[in-house]
């Protein structure tokens, strides 16, 4: 493929710099209170609750806010809010 190429049906010019642009995975950063889900890290930062005690709750048969996408697990965290307002003593 030459470069620059022009697209014939819209007449966009894409140089190789922006090609290459394309090929590499951009980053979005979200705010985690706007993310729908949270990694077990993500909610300890927002919780202050330990990794190891998230990862524990996570566990527990019928836990209201976790997620699985495949093996790994994610925190609902609207869910996970709720489930702290709720209780006294984790």
């Amino acid at each position: 493929m030459q470069f620059p190429f022009t697209s014939k049906s819209k007449g966009v010019t894409i140089t190789e710099d922006e090609v290459a642009g394309f090929n590499r995975k951009e980053q979005i950063q979200v705010p985690i209170h706007l993310k729908m889900t949270l990694t077990i890290k993500e909610a300890a930062e927002y919780s202050n609750i330990g990794i190891n005690k998230i990862d524990s709750m996570l566990r527990q048969p019928n836990c209201p806010f976790v997620l699985y996408v495949g093996t790994r697990k994610l925190v609902k965290r609207r869910e996970f809010e709720e489930y702290i307002r709720r209780e006294i003593t984790i």
